[in-house]
Order: structure tokens, then C-alpha cells, then sequence
């Protein structure tokens, strides 16, 4: 049974009114869970309108894609931990780089679209080529990413000299491969240019990954979102698909702009982060300042007899509290606090974890109220007045180097000011440096006192000392 023509324009236009929805209820946590209410019904519409479309063939074909693909994707969304998720995003932007590459050389080679001639040919031409240059990037870029974030590939940035004027060669050579991609007078011809630019830009979007560094790896996957975003709305512009244009391109301009806000709050440079042109870090150069003080560290009991003396708490989570799978226990020590009348809240730097909004979906997935989870903006000015900071496996986010020594590769960051609190509690396994490779003067200075042990089980203990 088809549709005609008329309602699927119809059916596309009010799922494009429900993508904007979702991301109209992605920008606060109170209203997260309706956005991606929004999105998995607009999705749902664009498929059936798509599938049921008149010149849409061969749908027994489809149905078992869809169902295949269907049951791989829910076994792996249940199997997957929330420490592994940037690792699957990023991965998952790799899948709709490599379609809009395929859909690339799928549209060039259709006997349909060779039939074109003048504009509509050199339009056809120029989004296909397009297409599958961001498309390239998008999955190479992608691949090496979840690399760094799962701790396959190093996380130590290239950087040699002669990078970027290497980047804008290969750049270069793929614009001349454009021009004569479009002059090509045959078929055969034109996809060996085709080619040779896939291979180059394969390698480009390796190379932007990684001269990227690992303290700047959020910024990373939410930029590799809007490269995906973008290649969806090449492939939408070769497959004549308006709802695929429109949504790549809320995927994509979303996407930068997030990107633009995190550059931001990590005192970065959007363009140098992009084109990795000293995106490892804002040093300053010189000799790095010399770390002065003693690390002391203080038992459970301790701890926990300093938090029953204190009135005003805050907890600093990070990635470390992510491996742990500490945020329950967190919540439930947080309870407990309150329940004797201490004012218990959460600060959120912008970039803590592996992903944009990591330890807000981790203490929302504990029940952990929104009215107390406040953003470092909001919280730093109260540091002063603070009895107590717990840091539960964060590093670089809490790292005063980025505020006083201009040699270090966080130089500029802003950071949550944990050290202006009373007293600082740093739950953490060891003295392992950030995952910028920064060691931390905060543990060394007075008002600070290590907490060793996995978060999970130091939270536990705590729990049983303050019950």
C-alpha cells in the first residue's frame, strides 16, 4: 500500500516539527525525557513515510534491514554501560558517515541520475562529491575517536611541525579532485577521482582527530554530531529527500553550536579546535610551575565524622564516578545528609566525563533532583562558603593550574574553584594525572585531603559510618 505523494510531504513536514520539538526539549533536564519523546515519534513517522513512499521498492527488503537492524541496536543499547556511552556515540556518528558515502557512490553510479543534464547535472555532481567528502571525514573521524575514548588509541595529540600546512595540502588536492570530478567526461574516470579524494579525506579526518588532545575530547564528539548532521543532509540533497535535508541540517547546526558553547567554557578556540591547530591545549610556553606542599589523605571515618560537622556540602562528580557506577550510592549519601539538615548540592562543569552532558545523565539516572545539580557558573561564587568539597573522580575540571600557570596545557580553562571550600575531600584510586595528562596541584595543597579507594566502595563506607 502506497502513500501519495501529498501526505508524505505531510507526514515529513510534522516530523520535522517534531525533531524541532526534541531539541527545543534537550536544552534543560526537566524537559529532556519529553524531547527524546519527540524525536523517537518523529523518527518513527519519517520511516513509514519513507517506506509506504510511491517510488519506494523492494519493501520486504527494508522490513528485514529494519528488524535486523532493530534487534542488533536494542541488544546493544542494553549491553552498553553509561561509561561506555561516548565511546557508542562516536562510533554510532562513524555509521552515518560511511551511509553517506555509500548513498555518494550509490546516487553517481544510479542510471537515473546519468540521464541529468545541465544545472540538475552539475548540482548532482557537486552534492556528491560534497557528500562523500563529509561523509569520509565524518567515519574516519569518528573510528579514531571512540579509539581515544576507549583507550585504544593514544590520547596524546600529534603535533609536528608542518601539520598545517600538510592539512591545508590535502585540503587543497581535494578541491583541484573536485574540479575534475566535475569535468570527468566518463563514467570510469570520474569515480577514480571520486576515489582518490575518499582515500585523502579517510586520512584527513584521522589527522583532525588526532591532533586533537585528550582534555578536548567532548568537544570532539559533539563537533563529530554535527560533521554527522551535515552528511545526512548531503545524502538528503542526492537522494532529493527534503526531511533528510532538514534534519541533518538541525543535526548539524545544533550540533556546532554546542560545540561553540564548550569551546567556550574550556577557553578554546572553535576553529583551532576543529582544524586541531593547537587544540592540545592553551599553553603559553615555558617552564612549567613547580607543585609546592604535601599530600596527606584522611580514613573513611574521618571523612564522614568531617561531613557530620558540616553544614554546607557540595560534590564535584567525573569520569571517575562514572567507572565506579557510584552515582546511586552518591544520591543515597546525599539523602542521608539532608535528612540532618545539611545543605547537599552537585556542581557541574560543562565538559566533566567523556561527553556533552556525561554527569548530568548519570545523576539523572540516579533520581538525583535538578534543583540541586547546579552548573559551574551557578555554584563557584559560593565555593568561599562552602564547609566541604567532595570531588568524586573528577580532575582536570577542578585543576588550579588552569587558573595560575600559564605553562600548562589547561591553561585558560575555565574550572570549578573547589580549593577556595574549607576543607576538599578528592575521592580518587590513586595520584593518576587527568585525562589531559595534567597532575593536579589541588591535591597537594593545605585545605585538601585524599580519599583513596574505588568511589563506589568509599561511598559505601562512608554511608555505614553516618548511619
Amino acid at each position: 500500500m502506497f502513500i501519495i505523494k501529498e501526505i508524505q510531504t505531510a507526514a515529513y513536514l510534522f516530523a520535522c516539527i517534531l525533531f524541532i520539538l526534541s531539541l527545543s526539549g534537550l536544552s534543560s533536564q526537566e524537559s529532556a525525557k519529553r524531547g527524546v519523546m519527540y524525536g523517537i515519534l518523529g523518527m518513527i513517522v519519517a520511516v513509514l513515510a519513507t517506506i509506504f513512499g510511491q517510488s519506494v521498492e523492494g519493501h520486504i527488503y527494508i522490513v528485514i534491514a529494519l528488524a535486523i537492524a532493530s534487534v542488533i541496536g536494542v541488544i546493544v543499547a542494553r549491553k552498553v554501560e553509561m561509561t561506555a556511552m561516548p565511546q557508542l556515540v562516536a562510533i554510532l556518528h562513524s555509521f552515518v558517515g560511511l551511509a553517506a558515502v555509500l548513498v555518494g557512490f550509490g546516487s553517481y553510479l544510479d542510471p537515473l541520475t546519468q540521464k541529468l543534464q545541465g544545472i540538475e547535472h552539475s548540482i548532482h555532481l557537486v552534492e556528491v562529491f560534497v557528500g562523500v567528502f563529509i561523509g569520509t571525514i565524518t567515519l574516519t573521524g569518528s573510528v579514531i575517536a571512540w579509539g581515544k575514548l576507549d583507550g585504544k588509541v593514544q590520547s596524546k595529540p600529534w603535533n609536528f611541525k608542518g601539520l598545517q600546512s600538510m592539512n591545508f595540502i590535502l585540503f587543497s588536492t581535494c578541491i583541484v579532485l573536485g574540479v575534475f570530478f566535475y569535468q570527468a567526461s566518463t563514467l570510469e574516470l570520474g569515480i577514480i577521482y571520486l576515489l582518490i579524494m575518499t582515500a585523502i579525506a579517510s586520512f584527513i579526518g584521522v589527522v583532525l582527530v588526532m591532533a586533537i588532545g585528550g582534555g578536548d575530547m567532548p568537544v570532539v564528539v559533539s563537533m563529530l554530531n554535527s560533521y554527522s548532521g551535515w552528511a545526512a543532509s548531503a545524502a538528503g540533497f542526492m537522494l532529493g529527500n527534503d526531511l533528510l535535508i532538514v534534519t541533518g541540517a538541525l543535526v548539524g547546526s545544533s550540533g556546532a553550536i554546542l560545540s561553540i558553547h564548550m569551546c567556550k567554557a574550556m577557553n578554546r578556540s572553535f576553529f583551532s579546535v576543529i582544524f586541531a591547530s593547537g587544540a592540545g591545549g592553551s599553553s603559553q610556553g615555558g617552564e612549567k610551575k613547580a607543585i609546592e606542599g604535601e599530600v596527606t589523605s584522611l580514613g573513611h571515618e574521618e571523612v564522614a565524622q568531617l561531613l557530620k560537622e558540616s553544614k554546607s556540602i557540595v560534590i564535584v562528580p567525573g569520569y571517575g564516578m562514572a567507572t565506579a557506577k557510584a552515582q546511586y550510592l552518591i544520591y543515597e549519601l546525599v539523602q542521608t545528609l539532608k535528612k540532618e539538615g545539611k545543605n547537599v548540592r552537585f556542581a557541574i562543569h560543562p565538559v566533566a566525563g567523556r561527553l556533552p552532558g556525561h554527569m548530568n545523565v548519570l545523576l539523572a539516572e540516579a533520581n538525583v533532583p535538578y534543583d540541586i545539580v547546579l552548573e559551574m557558573d551557578e555554584i563557584n561564587d559560593d565555593m568561599s562558603e562552602t564547609d566541604v568539597v567532595m570531588v568524586v573522580g573528577a580532575n582536570d575540571v577542578v585543576n588550579p593550574s588552569a587558573q595560575d600557570d600559564p605553562a600548562s596545557s589547561i591553561y585558560g580553562m575555565p574550572v570549578i574553584e573547589v580549593w577556595k571550600a574549607e576543607k576538599v575531600i578528592i575521592l580518587k584510586r590513586g595520584m593518576s594525572a587527568g585525562y589531559s595528562g595534567e597532575e593536579n596541584p589541588l591535591f597537594y595543597k593545605n585545605n585538601s585531603e585524599m580519599l583513596y579507594g574505588d568511589a563506589k566502595s568509599s561511598v559505601e563506607k562512608l554511608l555505614s559510618y553516618l548511619k
